[in-house]
């Protein structure tokens, strides 16, 4: 069986991470999931995608730990995207959604992370539990300091310990708490509001936050003056661009082309 199912309509990838039990990520589905996204990625039809878990009860755990007592290996090969198909795959410049539909821990919190916006179904939870087992969340380790306060994020690592949706969102880790039963209509709903809108903007966006990340201020703006930033330079010599203005002059609602 296929451990992960996709539902296309219109511009919208839907990636649903389905492994009974619990949703755990083992090799094969990392590799599987890394496929999915890097075509999403490559598809020029493709604007938006959502990342969620089937069931109601668990999102992602992390890490299948039975296919690891089994002999998959830590260090192994996860594929094009690295851990869970998203957190390393290069040059992803399409907004992708993460619908936490239930338990959020370990690596399925970190894959989460990888999102760019995090809605969460009123019972989720989330946990950075690696500690207990020995082992360091090592993605997590990188961005979680990074997104909310920092002794908050050294808390929640060294510890492991649970929170809930509303406090996650009192961090500013969560977009949105919806009910369980709406949250993947919310999800569409939003996916479809970003599908509308103008994706070499998107991907300028996610080109220079990227750069930003690890650059000064006036760094990241020399590249963007310089146009040395591929997206950010496809953008600034696009018909988009110029449809943006022509719009705004004409007073009617622009029609984004993609090029």
């Amino acid at each position: 069986m296929n451990p992960i199912k996709t539902r296309r309509d219109g511009g919208i990838l839907e990636v649903t991470l389905d492994r009974p039990k619990a949703n755990a990520i083992d090799l094969v589905t990392s590799r599987i999931m890394g496929d999915v996204f890097a075509g999403f990625r490559d598809d020029p039809d493709l604007r938006v995608a959502i990342i969620t878990g089937a069931g109601d009860k668990f999102f992602c755990p992390g890490w299948d730990l039975k296919a690891a007592a089994d002999g998959d290996a830590v260090d192994g090969d996860y594929g094009v995207g690295g851990f869970g198909g998203l957190q390393e795959l290069p040059g992803l410049n399409k907004p992708v959604i993460a619908a936490v539909n239930g338990i959020c821990c370990g690596g399925g919190l970190e894959l989460a992370l990888s999102a760019d916006m995090i809605l969460a179904a009123d019972h989720a939870t989330f946990a950075l539990p690696e500690i207990r087992s020995g082992t360091v969340a090592d993605a997590a380790s990188v961005k979680l300091p990074k997104r909310i306060p920092y002794h908050i994020a050294m808390e929640l690592l060294l510890t492991g310990r649970w929170f809930d949706a509303q406090e996650g969102k009192g961090w500013g880790l969560i977009n949105e708490i919806v009910p369980a039963d709406t949250l993947t209509d919310r999800a569409w709903e939003l996916a479809r509001l970003l599908a509308s809108g103008p994706p070499l903007v998107y991907a300028a966006i996610k080109e220079v936050v990227r750069d930003a990340e690890d650059s000064k201020f006036q760094d990241t703006m020399n590249r963007i003056t310089r146009r040395q930033l591929r997206s950010v330079d496809a953008l600034y010599s696009s018909e988009d661009q110029l449809e943006g203005a022509r719009a705004f002059a004409e007073k009617r609602d622009p029609v984004w082309k993609g090029k």
